[in-house]
């Protein structure tokens, strides 16, 4: 798979944890494609923290409007019902423990949960934005990312980089696998068929524990 492929794999596979009713923050990047892979019949109510929920799809070329973006500051479209609301009552909102799930991207993820996905140090950063918030307040952390980065882990025994949160994910989703931070480890649940279980290691710093029903990946 090239790099397009993979990312949409990954958003795709993310898709089928959310579930009818759930209100969902996407963090920028990857997570923001899931939206596009909602599975039929199931209706989610997406939540931004620069101030909605009810969020839709990108707009059509030519029909953005200016006023309504995500957190990314992507053209989005807002839902029939949707709400607008200011920054202090959609923090409200996430850190009230209203949101069911978000998904954000990682720079590292350890085997305690620890989340790294906000800076490098001595590299220009715009801020933590809201995912500090996030993976603190929300019921349900996933962290969608590639496997790893120009072939070095990103699930590591411990992060080296300054943390967003500690001990605050629940699953890990990559091409490679559907992993589960539990406290005896990593549980790899899932794995993609174009991998064995000793190629995900390889590509894996942190001791994978292989469930006993590891079942292939599907979207």
């Amino acid at each position: 798979m090239d790099k397009a492929q993979i990312k949409e794999f990954i958003a795709k596979r993310v898709a089928k944890e959310l579930k009818d009713g759930d209100i969902v923050n996407l963090g920028i990047g990857l997570p923001t494609m899931v939206a596009n892979y909602i599975p039929e019949g199931v209706n989610i109510f997406l939540q931004s923290e620069n101030g909605f929920i009810g969020l839709g799809p990108a707009p059509e070329a030519g029909k953005e409007d200016k006023h309504i973006v995500n957190a990314g500051g992507q053209p989005v479209t807002i839902l029939p019902g949707g709400a607008f609301f200011d920054s202090a009552t959609s923090f409200g909102i996430i850190r009230g423990g209203h949101v069911d799930v978000t998904v954000l991207g990682a720079l590292q993820v350890d085997e305690e949960g620890n989340l790294a996905n906000w800076m490098i140090p001595g590299k220009m950063v715009p801020g933590m934005g809201g995912a500090m918030d996030l993976v603190v307040g929300a019921k349900k952390v996933i962290i969608a990312m590639e496997h790893t980065q120009k072939g070095s882990p990103k699930i590591l025994n411990k992060c080296t980089l300054p943390l967003t949160a500690a001990k605050q994910v629940d699953m890990i989703i990559t091409e490679m696998g559907v992993m589960e931070v539990t406290d005896k480890g990593i549980v790899l649940k899932e794995i993609n068929p174009e991998f064995t279980v000793e190629e995900v290691q390889a590509a894996t710093e942190a001791k994978l524990i292989i469930a006993d029903d590891l079942k292939p990946m599907e979207i």
